[in-house]
């Protein structure tokens, strides 16, 4: 491309990989700490009043800028949910679809109820939010394809949301060839003629589309998603709509810890846990080294209008075989649920018990769970005893979400 040739000489990666335009669109580096900005004394002063701020201060005043106080996708006003690796802010129901993607297209944090780092702040602020994801992905719209608007179907919001960052189908022909996905690094014999013409095909093979089939721990899926088969490839458009339902609430996850877990790994084990509601799954980070990690890691899932059980499932990390089994347990939520929508209908304001989750032999509770009502929150604390496993308890922390969040 011509684009290469004008970086070839400065750009001190002989493979010209810099030229892409996404690297300078999603730069992990600041603006303000790039050499041409470092040296302005504005820029200093800017840099500084902004971090002064605090990442929850700065992601509010990014969200307060031009055309980031719309959804991106439906347009609907104050968007309180962020697609992190798009850099967009969209609405409740659009972020059903969000995550219906997949994190490795689109990672959904909430504006009120995630916990921002400097780094997740500076990240979304290089992509530039709504006005320039908008300008790259919506580049080609068709003028006889319309966005949905704030009070479209599921289906509407899906298939446009699908065809706009999955599918990739309005961005222009050569920046959705090469910039979707970074480029692998590449080796010193990519300077010639015939390797240069291979890796342009490997190129063009990494930025296809690529597959979403649901494999537990490695995608995160909705429960608006796709119906976790290879037939879905070939069924048609109302086919893959098919599965779609409406959800009722989020419910917040904190993996408090894990007592007294298998042995997998000689004498200890590497944990990490895996939550599974319906077709959607979520995973902690991995403790290296701990029968007794502590993760306080929170996670957040969607509540399908039929609610499944949430699944819970343990493994050992290995770096060269499949991982281990570390046990399971199943948690039922729609106690849970029930306390929430009753509350959100009655006028109590002091902080009480709304009920509980008798443990007895028929489940996997060590002690009873109690649902309270705690500021405005509606939260459950279990203690679960792994199954089909030796031994290992782990404790979580549940809170459901209202939509209006």
């Amino acid at each position: 491309m011509e684009m290469s040739t004008q970086h070839g000489n400065s750009d001190p990666n002989p493979s010209g990989s810099g030229s892409c335009l996404y690297d300078l669109l999603c730069s992990e580096t600041p603006r303000w700490n790039r050499g041409s900005d470092a040296d302005s004394t504005h820029w200093i002063v800017r840099k500084e009043t902004w971090r002064s701020a605090g990442p929850q201060g700065r992601l509010e005043r990014f969200l307060n800028e031009s055309g980031n106080g719309v959804c991106a996708d439906c347009g609907s006003p104050d968007p309180k949910w962020v697609s992190l690796s798009l850099g967009v802010f969209i609405c409740i129901k659009c972020s059903g679809v969000h995550r219906s993607l997949g994190v490795h297209i689109s990672k959904v944090l909430s504006v009120k109820l995630d916990e921002w780092t400097d780094e997740q702040v500076d990240s979304l602020v290089n992509l530039g939010g709504n006005t320039v994801a908008n300008n790259k992905y919506e580049a080609f719209l068709p003028d006889n394809l319309k966005k949905p608007k704030p009070d479209s179907s599921i289906e509407e919001r899906s298939d446009f949301i699908r065809r706009k960052y999955e599918m990739l189908q309005f961005l222009d022909g050569n920046e959705q060839m090469i910039c979707p996905y970074r480029p692998h690094q590449r080796t010193a014999s990519s300077t010639s003629q015939s390797s240069s013409g291979h890796q342009s095909t490997q190129n063009k093979k990494v930025c296809e589309k690529q597959p979403t089939r649901h494999r537990i721990g490695h995608k995160f899926r909705n429960s608006w998603g796709r119906k976790d088969s290879d037939q879905h490839k070939s069924t048609k458009k109302s086919n893959s709509l098919a599965g779609m339902v409406e959800f009722v609430g989020l419910i917040k996850v904190n993996v408090v810890k894990g007592t007294n877990l298998a042995v997998r790994d000689m004498v200890t084990s590497d944990p990490y846990v895996i939550l599974a509601l319906g077709q959607q799954s979520v995973k902690t980070r991995v403790i290296k080294n701990n029968l007794n990690p502590v993760w306080n890691e929170s996670l957040m899932l969607s509540i399908p209008e039929n609610i499944p059980p949430l699944r819970v499932l343990v493994y050992d990390k290995d770096t060269f075989s499949t991982d281990d089994f570390m046990g399971d347990a199943e948690i039922d939520i729609q106690p849970l649920v029930a306390a929430a929508k009753a509350y959100e209908m009655s006028e109590i304001r002091e902080s009480m018990q709304l009920g509980k989750w008798v443990a007895s032999k028929d489940n996997t509770l060590v002690k009873d769970g109690i649902i309270t009502l705690i500021d405005g929150k509606v939260k459950q604390e279990i203690s679960l005893r792994l199954q089909n496993v030796e031994r290992g308890v782990l404790e979580i922390e549940l809170e459901c979400v209202p939509l209006t969040q």
